[in-house]
């Protein structure tokens, strides 16, 4: 690797003025392109202390040998090179975005004599006006099959249409009127291309005033007594109704506008477009890429528009693009859009209404897309197999780690601290070995103790399973077989792999665990989240995967799984915590008695006013129940003195009760 004072510019050597950069390798291999207002303060930046410069930036400039720039006049002319750069450059550390399926679009090919509708894939020709992208080519058949009722456009290969002109006969779709069979001169060539230009208006969105045309020219032949013609025209319209209906309203009639939604992690992001025209949507895709470069949500919707709109020109680009988050030089693109487009944009981020609304349907779609992509990379065995190989090459195992345990702690500012173990087997989740923890040892924040006490409780009943011995026995006041659910949970499958959330520390805590229990057949590590760097016990440098490494994606996934889980039982705990009430101390008196003594009394208050006999009157308490409710109400046990259970009366002490803290049990002691 190069180092990056080896090629710096002279001080003084770059000019202050907008520009692009680009770095090359060795090789003279274009790696990375950019652009800045300032060629000075941008290139400065890569050139500080390694150390300090984000891991993935920290590659480029060590993987670069040299760095070249070409000044522009202004933000919108660097922002065009860039793109143009790096369309024809494709370079290693640039954010490109792929395509995760060939979407099909309705194309219009207004570059022939004869326009020609069809579906179309793959990238798009010059003089074809475009519609959509479409989920399914079939849905695009369905819409030209009703819209042929009413605008007869040849849908024809070259082969058949020169075949029909050969023989003078058209082809069946001449026949049934859903083709004006230009083909054997039923209309010139300018009457089709009307033809066409009309179908392409009415898929553009302005369908309103053409179904009010055809709707004055039915009303035009009854009047007329030309009843054919007019229940002709009443079926066209109801085909273009139906042709519309199967594009849902989600926007104001004039609305032309396409949404931009990205959903990310430390790795990958998936963007998905809603290309709304006419307050339809009519067309949808979707994209995922690898985020090879330091780049935030602001920085991939400024991909997404380069990509989206690089080779587009007129009603192409919309009105209004709507995105979750403004890019840095939010001006100058907005002006490169205008010029794209011939008039002005708006690029805005939707704050309420409608728009917000189904901005907030396009994240979904982006997060769902994201997910089932890493689904389908989970799922393949070679990919995951290949993972695991790596995982074991870089730690120096022995063998693959079939079986990985992942711990994380999670709390909120040292309240409510917990702990969550997740377990993959073969590289794949396995949800039911899942446990979660409870940290009794102390209170407050200490992760680092923390990781300990949960390594050590799941390991000594790993040993008490194995052994049956007695020798790990129980701490003071615990045990250790119990669980929410009063049945006995195993712990009896060690793991190969122990990964722990965290670094040094964390893994330090984790090894002095297992060294403590005599455990020395398990390997441990730990994934920082910040660099994505893996720790190994004892190690004073981290083992840093490649980036386009599976096995670091496999450790990222067990990691992110961890947290997720150990986040969900904090915020369930949290929730229980803030909504607890005396009642909720009460034991076997469950949800439905207690909205009844509630509906009954009124209020708690009243309800610890109460004589036995006065709850017994509640449907569904029995005396014992009444007994029990009204000495945890008192502060006492049911068989204390303070309650006199001749009159039923509760006996006021002198000294306040005493407010005992109430702890759930984990499922993983």
């Amino acid at each position: 690797m190069a180092d990056p004072s080896s090629y710096r510019p002279k001080p003084g050597q770059i000019p202050d003025s907008p520009g692009v950069y680009r770095f090359r390798d060795e090789h003279r291999r274009v790696i990375y392109v950019g652009k800045a207002k300032s060629l000075r303060q941008r290139l400065a930046n890569y050139f500080q202390d390694v150390a300090s410069l984000h891991p993935r930036t920290a590659t480029m400039v060590t993987t670069a040998a040299s760095v070249e720039w070409t000044v522009v006049s202004t933000e919108v002319e660097a922002l065009q090179l860039e793109y143009s750069w790096i369309k024809e450059y494709d370079p290693r550390f640039n954010v490109k975005y792929r395509d995760d399926k060939s979407y099909p679009s309705l194309a219009v090919t207004m570059n022939e004599q004869y326009p020609r509708v069809q579906v179309m894939r793959g990238p798009k020709k010059k003089g074809v006006r475009y519609f959509g992208p479409y989920g399914h080519a079939w849905a695009i058949r369905e819409t030209v099959d009703l819209m042929l009722r009413v605008f007869p456009v040849r849908t024809c290969s070259a082969g058949v249409f020169k075949r029909s002109a050969q023989i003078g006969r058209p082809c069946l779709l001449g026949y049934i009127g859903k083709c004006s069979a230009p083909c054997v001169g039923r209309v010139t060539p300018e009457e089709h291309r009307e033809l066409a230009e009309d179908f392409c208006d009415f898929m553009a969105g302005r369908t309103g005033t053409y179904l009010s045309r055809l709707e004055q020219r039915m009303q035009e032949a009854a009047e007329e007594m030309e009843y054919e013609k007019a229940a002709r025209l009443r079926d066209d319209i109801g085909a273009l109704r139906r042709a519309m209906e199967k594009n849902a309203v989600v926007l104001a009639d004039a609305t032309d506008a396409d949404l931009i939604a990205v959903a990310e992690d430390e790795l990958e992001a998936a963007v998905q477009i809603f290309h709304v025209r006419g307050g339809r949507v009519r067309g949808q895709r979707g994209w995922v890429t690898d985020k090879v470069e330091a780049v935030d949500t602001a920085g991939l919707v400024e991909h997404a528009l380069q990509q989206l709109y690089g080779e587009e020109k007129g009603e192409a680009v919309p009105k209004e693009v709507l995105v979750p988050a403004l890019p840095e030089d939010t001006p100058a693109l907005s002006q490169w859009l205008a010029e794209r487009r011939g008039a002005q944009v708006s690029l805005r981020v939707p704050q309420r209404g409608d728009k917000k609304s189904l901005m907030e349907t396009v994240h979904r779609n982006a997060q769902q897309s994201l997910a089932l992509h890493k689904t389908k990379r989970a799922s393949d065995l070679t990919t995951r197999s290949r993972a695991l190989e790596e995982i074991a090459e870089a730690l120096e195992l022995d063998s693959a780690p079939l079986r990985i345990e992942c711990f994380d702690i999670s709390h909120l500012q040292g309240d409510d601290v917990v702990a969550s173990m997740v377990v993959f087997e073969d590289g794949l989740a396995r949800k039911s070995e899942y446990r979660r923890f409870q940290i009794k040892s102390f209170e407050g924040q200490d992760d680092v103790r923390s990781m300990h006490e949960v390594v050590s409780r799941r390991f000594r009943r790993y040993l008490q399973e194995k052994l049956k011995t007695g020798e790990w026995s129980p701490e003071e006041g615990e045990d250790p077989l119990a669980e929410d659910d009063g049945r006995p949970k195993r712990f009896a499958y060690p793991p190969q792999l122990v990964v722990v959330d965290g670094g040094q520390p964390q893994v330090a805590a984790a090894k002095r665990a297992l060294e403590e229990l005599g455990v020395d057949d398990v390997a441990v590590c730990g994934l920082a989240k910040r660099l994505e760097e893996v720790w190994l016990p004892g190690e004073d440098d981290p083992v840093v995967l490649p980036r386009t490494s599976e096995g670091l994606y496999l450790l990222q996934r067990v990691r992110d799984e961890a947290h997720r889980f150990a986040i969900q039982y904090q915020r369930s705990k949290r929730g229980k915590r803030l909504k607890s009430g005396p009642l909720d101390e009460v034991p076997g008196l469950g949800e439905s008695r207690k909205q009844a003594l509630l509906k009954h009394f009124g209020s708690v208050k009243k309800l610890r006013q109460a004589t036995i006999d006065q709850i017994c009157e509640v449907p569904g308490i029995g005396r014992k129940t009444a007994e029990t409710l009204a000495a945890a109400l008192a502060g006492a046990v049911p068989a204390g003195p303070a309650v006199n259970t001749a009159t039923g009366e509760i006996i006021e002490d002198e000294t306040p009760a005493h407010a005992g803290t109430s702890f759930e049990r984990g499922t993983g002691q």
